[in-house]
Parts: C-alpha cells; structure tokens; sequence
C-alpha cells in the first residue's frame, strides 16, 4: 500500500500563543505517519497568478506584500504574517501537486489543505487562500481536466468554494455539513445537504451513500477533490455532528471507494479538526488518510 503524500515543513507557521486553530497538527500528522509507505512530495509555492485565477487580485497583492487591512485578518481569525502567506502558498501549490500526482496513479493527499472559507474577494474562518479553487482552477487552465467534483465534508460548509465557481459548469461543488455550523450565511453549492445537529455515523452514512453516486454518475468528473475534514466527529471543539473514529474512517473509505469503482482519481486534503489535545485531532486525520489509501489500494 504506496500513496502519494504531498508535505512540506513550512506547513506549519508561528501563530499568536494559545490560539484556537491547530496549527501544530500538521506536524503531528508526518510523525505518526513514520513508517507508513508513502512516497514523499514536497511542493512549490503557487505563484500569484495562481492566486488570481479565483481571488480579487488586490486582495493577492495585499496579503503578499504584508499590507492586508487589519479587518480581512480579524475575519481570516489570525494575523497574516509572512510566514502564514508563505504556508498559504505553499498549500495551494500542495494540493495542486497532489491533484497532479491523483491523476497519474489514482490517489494522493496533502498533509494540509482543504482551505475552503476563502472566497473570490478574499479569506475567512481561518482560511488565507482557497488551495482547493486554486489547484481546480489550475487543472482547468492547464488541461489536465476538463471536469471536477469537489466533495467537501467538512463539518462547514465549503462556501467560499461554491462561490468562486458559481456558474463555472465545469466544477461541481457537493457540501455535507452542519446546517447551523458556521458560515451563519450559507452559499449555494451544486448540491448542499444540510445536517441536524447531533447527527450520528449511521444517518450520515446512508446520506452519503445515496448522495455520493448520483453526483459522480450526473457529472462524470476528471477528479475529485476531497476535503476530508475530521470536524464532524462528536468531540469537536467547533463541530456540531456526533461522528466517532469509526465513522470518520468509514466516510473516507466510502468516498474513494466510491470514486476508484468509476474510475475517478482522487485527491485529498486534510480540512478541519479542532481540539485542545493537538495529537487527538492528528490521530483523527491520519486514521483517515491511511483508510482512504487501503481503499485506493484495493
């Protein structure tokens, strides 16, 4: 079981001390993945014009050059240093490598990722730049694609996703989250489920499965970008789903197998996962990593 695992060391950036947003977890991540049979992939920062594809290119320059308005970080949730515009960068070009690298052998995943609040006019909710936009956006430019699925089952909806490829009839966004999670204002995606609070792994599961075909077989996508966020488990610090270990696992396994039986590449990202014991929520993503390669491998 060999998978391609796109990381690199400034994945992790200084944030202001005890703040909410698990910034140590991507390091976590690559130690309790010592020893599993990947092949490493380090990536390139995205270049602006990467950026400005599917963000206001003022907000681009603003952010890479240091001067973005204290109100835009406030919304973003943390201060835009260097460091974190370098991390930004480098996720976008992560998850455009692991996408390119999906392509050539059927499934890979970056260890970060799945930065899905950012919108056309800039961030939020803990989100500098959209790498998910970024890298389908790419594809398409490229030619590499002509379709995509972005499947994100983050505990939040995937809003800033839906909005910058709202009526771009070659990416399909699918969002299965919390319906009064944040975004308080939801965007439209091609297709949104809204869940109650409290829903479990049984619920959520037969949901997925009725919801994951039909939009694969109505949209024959190139690839599926996946944002695999651990947010939806019961534990979750801002999380309003009740998912357990087992299920989280579950879901991953479901989405690639689903894809690999139709011959779609998958590329994953980390997406959310919050708590105060950063190795718990690293725990969480790796056992979701590791089920999605078995299931790649299969």
């Amino acid at each position: 079981m060999t998978f391609a695992l796109v990381h690199h060391s400034d994945y992790t950036a200084p944030l202001p001390p005890g703040h909410s947003f698990p910034m140590d977890k991507y390091g976590a991540v690559m130690r309790l993945l010592e020893g599993a049979n990947c092949d490493l992939h380090v990536p390139e920062s995205a270049p602006p014009a990467w950026l400005e594809a599917v963000h206001d290119p003022d907000y681009v320059a603003a952010v890479l050059d240091g001067s973005l308005a204290p109100e835009i970080q406030r919304r973003i949730g943390f201060p835009v240093t260097d460091r974190i515009a370098r991390r930004s960068r480098l996720v976008c070009g992560g998850t455009h490598l692991a996408a390119t690298l999906a392509l050539a052998s059927g499934f890979a995943v970056n260890s970060a990722g799945g930065s899905h609040h950012a919108g056309p006019g800039g961030g939020a909710g803990y989100c500098v730049f959209n790498d998910l936009a970024v890298a389908a956006a790419r594809l398409l430019a490229e030619g590499a694609v002509h379709r995509l699925l972005v499947v994100d089952l983050d505990v939040h909806q995937g809003d800033g996703t839906a909005a910058i490829f709202a009526g771009e009839p070659r990416v399909a966004t699918f969002s299965m989250h919390a319906a009064k999670n944040f975004p308080v204002r939801k965007a439209v995606s091609t297709r949104d489920v809204d869940l109650p609070d409290g829903t479990g792994d049984v619920e959520y599961l037969c949901i997925l499965a009725d919801e994951l075909p039909a939009l694969i077989d109505a949209h024959r996508p190139d690839l599926v970008l996946y944002q695999a966020g651990v947010d939806p488990h019961a534990d979750d610090r801002l999380g309003r789903l009740a998912l357990s270990d087992e299920g989280l696992r579950l879901r991953d396994d479901h989405v690639v197998t689903t894809c690999r039986a139709r011959g779609v590449p998958v590329a994953a990202t980390l997406g959310g996962g919050y708590g105060r014991d950063v190795r718990v929520i690293a725990e969480r993503h790796v056992r979701g990593v590791l089920a999605m390669a078995e299931a790649a491998a299969r």
